[in-house]
């Protein structure tokens, strides 16, 4: 039947209204879902941990959704007033891209591209990136996983304990690095731990997911590695506090050079506070090191029997020329 054929069998308002509805099965509406408004479709920051960018989007309630490059970017926060949903955007430590998307009921979904640049600046000269120093409470965080996990290993026994750590050195370097880790139930269940401190999470980064990649420690060749021994821990990866041990704080190392010793460097982590509830400190915790008697063990004198120590050797003083002082890791700096 043709347009004209319908329209003169119906009246006049009825054949309008068969009109209306002809065209619009003739020549339905391609238009789709409305076009949805963000502030920015592409954004670029640094990679240094800590930038951030508002996003805005025209729609509440909205959703904003990181479909790639987590890593490299994650959503602070998101909250909706006035008609529109904000959120706030921050940079990671690795560079990249990322792609969000942000959708709302009655609109397409739009994605926004996030290109993260990489940030090399070392502000102390010490070959750490500015990007991986931690600071507020990301350093306190990681004063007090790096401690737990030496006072940890006192409290283990030598069986269940990780069989890396073989000599000072060695606990210092496990320490550090399971304290930058994501401290999950996969971490707990790895490392064989019976029970996990509530701590505070370290949110700048975890390890190894960093531009360093494995590599933790600086080495003499200015190259990162896992390995570091622990004159190299001392002179490449952490600097000077003072010879007083009273301006050490939790998680800060003391370092001795015996000579006479066939392993002459030697350290210490200084606890300002037990992890356990013990009272009477604050102590060091420390790897005596293989001897010829055996493997060596981990010991946990307190601050005031060491001071007393009846090898003056030993005693973290200034008139001891063997004590090199209190020294705090350059990610603190």
């Amino acid at each position: 039947m043709t347009l004209r054929g319908t329209a003169a069998r119906l009246g006049p308002v009825v054949a309008v209204v068969a009109i209306a509805i002809w065209i619009v099965q003739a020549y339905p509406d391609t238009r789709g879902p409305a076009e949805l408004f963000v502030s920015a479709r592409e954004i670029t920051l640094p990679a240094d941990g800590v930038s951030t960018v508002a996003l805005v989007i025209g729609a509440a309630p909205a959703t904003i959704r990181l479909t790639d490059g987590a890593r490299r970017v994650s959503i602070d926060r998101v909250w909706a007033e006035n008609g529109r949903t904000e959120s706030t955007l921050r940079a990671g430590v690795l560079s990249g891209t990322a792609e969000l998307e942000a959708g709302a009921p009655g609109f397409a979904p739009v994605r926004i591209a996030v290109r993260v640049t990489a940030d090399t600046t070392d502000s102390f000269g010490d070959g750490l990136p500015d990007a991986l120093r931690l600071d507020g409470q990301d350093a306190d965080a990681f004063r007090q996983w790096f401690a737990w996990l030496a006072e940890a290993a006192y409290a283990t026994e030598p069986v269940r304990r990780s069989p890396e750590i073989v000599d000072c050195a060695a606990l210092l370097r496990f320490a550090y690095r399971e304290a930058l880790r994501e401290h999950d139930s996969e971490w707990a269940s790895g490392l064989r731990l019976d029970v996990v401190p509530a701590l505070s999470p370290i949110h700048r980064y975890h390890y190894p997911y960093t531009p360093l990649g494995d590599g933790l420690f600086r080495v003499p060749d200015g190259a990162f590695a896992q390995f570091a021994d622990a004159d190299t821990l001392r002179r490449f990866n952490t600097y000077l506090i003072g010879r007083d041990i009273r301006v050490a704080r939790q998680g800060d190392l003391l370092f001795y050079r015996q000579e006479s010793q066939r392993m002459p460097d030697h350290a210490m982590i200084f606890l300002e506070q037990s992890q356990s509830g013990s009272a009477g400190g604050p102590w060091v915790v420390y790897h005596t090191g293989p001897s010829d008697d055996g493997p060596g063990e981990i010991r946990r004198p307190s601050i005031a029997d060491l001071s007393n120590h009846p090898e003056p050797r030993w005693r973290p003083t200034p008139a001891n020329p063997n004590f090199l002082g209190v020294y705090r890791w350059n990610i603190l700096r």
